[in-house]
């Protein structure tokens, strides 16, 4: 059931706070985002989106690079700088190839996220039925999280102010909850969470 469950990684954010494209940043062998698409294709992901915005040319050509091992491509979101983080989800939903049941919504800069903790959000989905699977740690919700098809509608109707968190807000009875560790919290904001963070 995993081959019908598609990710969209967010990859558009203009990196102001790090002071240079984030996704481009070395992470052991591989880079930021590197490393995070090779966690969601190590889970059995068949199908990853990378939507762009910033620094389009350089992450466009990082994709490439790692087409030649893994099922990724991208789209550019061209309201980046204005639609935020469901701007590009919506650009996302409306340019997956494949007919999956759900999409894992993801982040470019979250090379932390284990392949483990993207295969029990697939696997909670399946088990349960739920329309929305998101993971926690400590009471917060984190990334990635995971939409089911009949939402993406309502998803793509949105007002360009509406925000992810309201939406999950809605929908708060309908989620089911996988507990994960730490790492679903973590993404890559300064240079500070970078050189603590960094293997």
């Amino acid at each position: 059931m995993i081959e019908r469950i598609s990710a969209i990684l967010l990859a558009a954010g203009e990196s102001r706070r790090m002071g240079q494209p984030k996704l481009l940043l070395p992470w052991g062998s591989s880079s930021v985002l590197g490393q995070a698409v090779a966690a969601f294709a190590e889970a059995g992901i068949q199908e990853i989106l990378v939507v762009t915005g910033a620094a389009r040319q350089e992450v466009e050509a990082l994709a490439v690079s790692l087409a030649r091992d893994y099922p990724v491509r991208t789209v550019f979101n061209p309201e980046y700088a204005r639609g935020g983080m469901l701007g590009s989800i919506r650009c996302g939903i409306g340019a997956l190839d494949r007919q999956p049941r759900a999409a894992l919504i993801g982040l470019g800069d979250q090379p932390q996220v284990r392949s483990d903790t993207v295969q029990r959000i697939c696997r909670a989905f399946v088990k349960s039925g739920s329309s929305l699977v998101v993971p926690s740690f400590g009471g917060r919700r984190g990334h990635p999280w995971l939409a089911a098809r009949p939402l993406w509608e309502e998803m793509l109707s949105l007002p360009a102010s509406a925000t992810a968190r309201q939406f999950i807000a809605a929908h708060a009875a309908e989620v089911t909850y996988v507990p994960a560790d730490e790492s679903v919290l973590q993404d890559l904001d300064t240079p500070e969470d970078y050189a603590a963070r960094r293997p």
